[in-house]
């Protein structure tokens, strides 16, 4: 498929196949680990018994555990406890949604507990349903609050993901790790995965900086 050396057209659709697998996992991966996130910090907020507790000696570990360790544990732990089929994809998934889960968490509750609690008695005063509390009053201030912290984080787990190529993931870093090995070209290799890495970065940067000025706006009036 290569050539003994130089680089090939192949190595351009190989780079594009790589940062697709890195983009799919990152992206998934934020997605449910914002949502299972947000309902964690909910139920360790609003202290719900038993399963807050568990829930939050679950995310401490998986906030003061290596990555790695995670990914081995994943991907060589459960398929011997289980016997299940895990995949390299997979397993990455499942870690970096864990992982994303147990910040996001943190987030969310540092986050409500920033806003103003006079609000919230206030409202409790008029007597306006928990539920309404929560979708009208806390969760378009605290996302503003959180909007920095969750542009971080998500740079972050971009960053985290050039890991998942150590259990087999051809991800953008073991592909550039391939080309590197066939073309003996480790400055000029790494720098292009490094700057595409970079881009992506800048990218939610400047997302995120949008949606922070949108929301922090909205976050301003409502203590006007």
């Amino acid at each position: 498929m290569y050539g003994s050396d130089g680089f090939t057209i192949y190595d351009i659709q190989l780079w594009a196949e790589g940062l697709s697998v890195t983009l799919s996992i990152f992206l998934i991966s934020s997605f449910l680990g914002l949502l299972l996130g947000c309902i964690v910090g909910l139920v360790r907020y609003y202290r719900v018994p038993i399963i807050g507790k568990i829930l939050m000696m679950i995310s401490e570990f998986l906030k003061n555990s290596p990555v790695l360790v995670q990914l081995f544990l994943v991907y060589f732990g459960v398929p011997a406890l289980i016997a299940f089929d895990m995949t390299p994809n997979l397993a990455a998934i499942i870690t970096l949604t864990g992982n994303t889960t147990a910040f996001i968490a943190v987030i969310v509750i540092s986050s409500i507990e920033a806003i103003d609690f006079k609000q919230l008695e206030a409202a409790r005063s008029f007597a306006l349903s928990e539920r309404l509390i929560l979708s009208k009053i806390i969760f378009p201030q605290s996302l503003a609050i959180a909007m920095p912290l969750l542009v971080g984080l998500a740079i972050n787990q971009l960053q985290v993901t050039s890991l998942i190529s150590v259990i087999g993931v051809i991800d953008l870093t073991r592909v550039g790790d391939i080309i590197n090995q066939r073309t003996f070209e480790p400055f000029l290799v790494w720098p292009i995965i490094g700057a595409t890495y970079f881009i992506m970065a800048k990218s939610i940067e400047r997302i995120g900086a949008r949606l922070e000025r949108r929301f922090s706006a909205y976050h301003i009036s409502n203590q006007i």
